[in-house]
């Protein structure tokens, strides 16, 4: 967040309120060069809206050139209204139900990866339902574990994927009428920030697929080795490089046969993680039983409930002073503190042993490295408070202020046999 000085954040938290997200297009468009030149020429990349599905930044990145990775109808809405291409997009998720295959495939998905002999079936169902031809992806679940990951999504028991073994040994329970199997998924592990380990890792997943494409022999069109792409969370850093990296995926590549398939990559964390941080301001500054506290009027509601996907360990956000409306901006030695959050709850803690100086009521806080698993990821509903606005700026000034707003809507009215008129279901509306 290199471009966000204090004293323009100091302005937008006044124009604004906080808690406050500001998004960084030009850190954004950076990271974006910044990864797709780490990768082989001709790869795809697909951004997963899991991530963070804030429309400004979605269409941003579609604008450069990434596509779309989602796995809920909501977040396929989101990219399709923020310009994506339908037949680009890859649905995802281990247990798609034929309401949101039938939303897809209606919407023009051209690319699902699916999970299992019954997720495939019915991904068949729909699509002959449809009168359509769906293409799909296996999702592979490798016999080795990633060690080194944020968080393992495979090489382990998984709800995700298919163990090599089990294709291996059935390949016929891989087949569905109305379903082109194209090609492989496999997505090892979260959050790795070394290149030679990431590089292992996808040397691990091609040679799960060179086992798998053994037993099924597709008419192989794409590879997808999903991502891992890592970065510093709600701490100071910077995103790390890959040198080396497409070479050795390019040399992996070799031996399959035939056309060479497209590879493709999927990232969230390594793309919007850098651009954006969340600005709080400390609303209390008081000692209990000798512990020094800092309150400030965002907490787990705006951050870290899920800690990027992951609540354990705690989340540790590294908050840096900045001026704040009276002045202080954080003066004298730091000291040991609790960071805590506004709700009536004692898991409300941003960080246990933050070492912040001596800030006052009114000051600003800032967490930098927050564009990914921020907002979204967050216990955003719990006790109804206010979310914070989300504002995308760039060297040219602010390019767009939303906030996201979660209330009940009424339901459809039901039908006599108890189900209901209406196809959306039991749902708060989003604003």
């Amino acid at each position: 967040m290199s471009s966000l000085g204090p004293e323009r954040l100091e302005r937008l938290a006044a124009e604004y309120g906080t808690p406050l997200y500001v998004y960084d297009l030009d850190e954004l468009r950076a990271a974006y060069a910044d990864l797709s030149g780490a990768l082989p020429t001709g790869s795809h990349l697909f951004y997963s809206l899991k991530a963070n599905p804030h429309p400004p930044l979605v269409r941003e990145l579609l604008d450069l050139g990434a596509r779309a990775e989602v796995c809920s109808p909501s977040e396929l809405d989101t990219a399709l209204d923020s310009g994506a291409d339908a037949s680009a997009c890859l649905y995802t998720g281990p247990a798609k139900t034929e309401t949101e295959l039938d939303h897809a495939l209606a919407r023009g998905v051209g690319l699902f990866s699916v999970d299992s002999p019954t997720d495939l079936a019915r991904l068949g169902r729909c699509a002959r339902r449809a009168g359509t031809a769906a293409k799909a992806i296996l999702r592979l679940n490798p016999a080795d574990y990633p060690r080194g990951a944020g968080l393992a999504m495979g090489g382990a028991p998984s709800q995700f994927g298919a163990d090599v073994a089990w294709v291996r040994e059935q390949p016929d329970r891989f087949r569905a009428d109305g379903v082109e199997l194209v090609g492989y998924h496999v997505y090892a592990g979260t959050n790795i920030d070394d290149v030679e380990r990431l590089a292992t890792w996808f040397e691990v997943a091609l040679d799960a697929v060179r086992q798998a494409q053994e037993a099924l022999r597709l008419r192989l069109e794409i590879i997808d080795l999903g991502g891992g792409f890592g970065h510093p969370y709600a701490r100071p850093g910077t995103r790390p490089p890959w040198p080396g990296l497409a070479g050795r995926i390019t040399e992996a590549l070799g031996g399959f046969g035939g056309p060479p398939p497209v590879v493709a990559f999927e990232s969230g964390r390594y793309l919007v993680c850098g651009c954006g941080a969340l600005v709080v301001r400390v609303q209390d500054v008081k000692t209990s039983q000798g512990t020094r506290f800092v309150i400030a009027d965002g907490g787990i509601n705006a951050l870290g409930g899920m800690q990027g996907l992951r609540r354990v360990p705690p989340i540790m956000a590294e908050a840096l002073p900045a001026p704040g409306a009276n002045g202080a901006g954080g003066s004298g030695a730091a000291s040991r503190t609790v960071l805590a959050g506004p709700l009536c709850t004692a898991l409300d803690l941003l960080n246990q042993r933050a070492e912040l100086p001596g800030v006052r009521p009114g000051d600003l806080l800032v967490i930098p490295n927050v564009g990914a698993y921020g907002l979204t990821a967050s216990l955003v509903a719990f006790l109804g408070r206010t979310a914070p606005a989300e504002v995308s700026v760039d060297a040219r000034g602010v390019r767009s202020a939303l906030r996201l707003d979660l209330r009940y809507g009424e339901l459809p009215a039901a039908r006599p046999d108890g189900g209901l008129t209406g196809d959306r279901g039991d749902r708060a509306e989003m604003r």
